[in-house]
Order: structure tokens, then sequence, then C-alpha cells
């Protein structure tokens, strides 16, 4: 058959094959950079697109968000079980000057807390800092036996008490995070004293143990400020920062290999 009848026996002569381009060329890096509060500044990089005519490579990274193992900030392995996101709010040169946008916990670590013969317990309130970012706390407990003398094998909470509890955690929550800022309810965070603070203040309804913190979401963040992000990134953060808070014992299982549970 003669090629000009043929349209099939055409295809493919007309143009040649598009020369494939690596993406990464047209791409630049920038460092995270954590807030003074955190030992480990540097959390890692980025890439995005070059500036090329209207669209501005700053204009790209802003507003995106990072998830960086607690461990990595801190230097200390025993925090691996939290993971901290970031978001990205201003560019500074060759940086991406970030700013706290949550927290969670890593699903091993939730699995290890979840046993059987024991109750589980959780809360979540909404509370506004003094500095005006509006979050939203998910808070976890779990019963434990009284004492060494408690006989029955199983340690389960009645409903009652179970309202109780979660009525105290509330309080709780709103007492500790109300009267602080951004910042102080970060090291709060970290540290794991509101769970230390909740265990206390239900130990006359129910013993608590494993109470922590599990999750945070910033709901509202006020009007956007340099100046409070560039103070956020200051040396005289860093400094404030240095004064460790003692960390409360959450009663961290030590190996999570085997730990059961779904949730």
């Amino acid at each position: 058959m003669a090629v000009g009848k043929n349209k099939r026996l055409m295809k493919g002569r007309k143009g040649q094959k598009k020369k494939v381009v690596d993406p990464f060329t047209r791409k630049e890096w920038y460092d995270i950079k954590a807030p003074a509060t955190f030992p480990n500044r540097i959390a890692g990089k980025t890439p995005v697109n070059k500036t090329q005519g209207t669209k501005i490579s700053s204009d790209s990274l802003k507003g995106r968000v990072f998830e960086v193992n607690l461990a990595d900030l801190k230097g200390d392995e025993d925090l691996a079980f939290r993971k901290i996101r970031l978001c990205c709010e201003e560019v500074e040169g060759n940086s991406c000057l970030t700013n706290f946008h949550g927290m969670d916990l890593t699903r091993d670590k939730l699995c290890s807390l979840i046993k059987k013969k024991q109750t589980l317990i959780e809360a979540w309130v909404d509370i506004k800092t003094t500095d005006g970012y509006t979050m939203r706390l998910f808070a976890i407990g779990f019963t434990t036996k009284a004492n060494k003398d408690h006989l029955r094998k199983t340690w389960y909470a009645q409903s009652g008490q179970v309202r109780a509890i979660r009525k105290k955690m509330v309080e709780v929550i709103n007492r500790e995070a109300g009267k602080s800022d951004m910042k102080e309810l970060v090291a709060k965070f970290t540290a794991g004293s509101i769970g230390t603070e909740i265990e206390k203040a239900c130990r006359g309804i129910y013993p608590l143990q494993n109470c922590v913190i599990r999750k945070v979401k910033v709901l509202k963040k006020p009007k956007f400020d340099i100046t409070k992000l560039m103070e956020l990134h200051s040396d005289a953060a860093a400094e404030a920062a240095g004064a460790k808070m003692a960390r409360a014992d959450e009663g961290a299982v030590p190996t999570m290999a085997g730990a059961g549970g779904r949730l």
C-alpha cells in the first residue's frame, strides 16, 4: 500500500521526539529553618522552581507545611514519637522561616499505648493563646492500677468516672493553654507537662497513666507580623529556650516491637 494512502503509516514522521529535560534542573533548594525554641535550627531542605517572569519562587514557598520529627529538632532520640509540623511564613535569602503549625504522635507510639484490660479516655478542646492563635488540642489517657495491692485483673473505669475525667481534662487544658502564648505552649507540648497535670488532677477520680496531648491543630492564626516572626527566630529567643524545662515522664513504652492494636 502506498504511504500517502494510509494515515497510520504517516504517524511519527512529521515531528521529532521531544527532548526529555530533567525537572530538577529548573529547581533551586532552600533551607527549612525552625524557630529558635528548638536547638537544631536547620530541619532540612526543600526544592522549588526558579523564578521565571511573574512567577516568583518565594511566593511558592510561603504557606508550605513541613513535617519534622521532634528528635531531629531537639537532638534527643527519646522524643522520636512526636512529629512537629512547621509552616513557612517568610523567605529570607536562602532560608524558609517557619512557625509552629501542629503536632502529632507517630502511629507506632499510639498503638503501643493501646492495650487490653484498661479504659481509653479521650477529650478535645479549642483554646485561644494570649497572642491570638486558635488551636484544637486532643488529649488521651489510660486507666491503671490504683496501687500494688490491686487484686482485680482489669482496671476499667465506669461511665460516670470517664465523664468526670474527660471534664477534668478539658479544665486542665484550658487552664494550662489559655494563659500561655504560642512559644510557651510549644515548650509545654514538647516537655509533656500538660499530660502530667492531667494525671495529677484525675488521681482522685481514677488513676491514669500515659496521659499525653496526642494531636494539635492550628485552626486560626493572627494577622501576619514580620517583627514577631523575626523575634521568634532571633538569638534572644534561642537563649530563652536554653533554660530547659524539666520534661515530664510520660511513661513511654521502652520497646515498640510487637505492640499490637489498630486505631
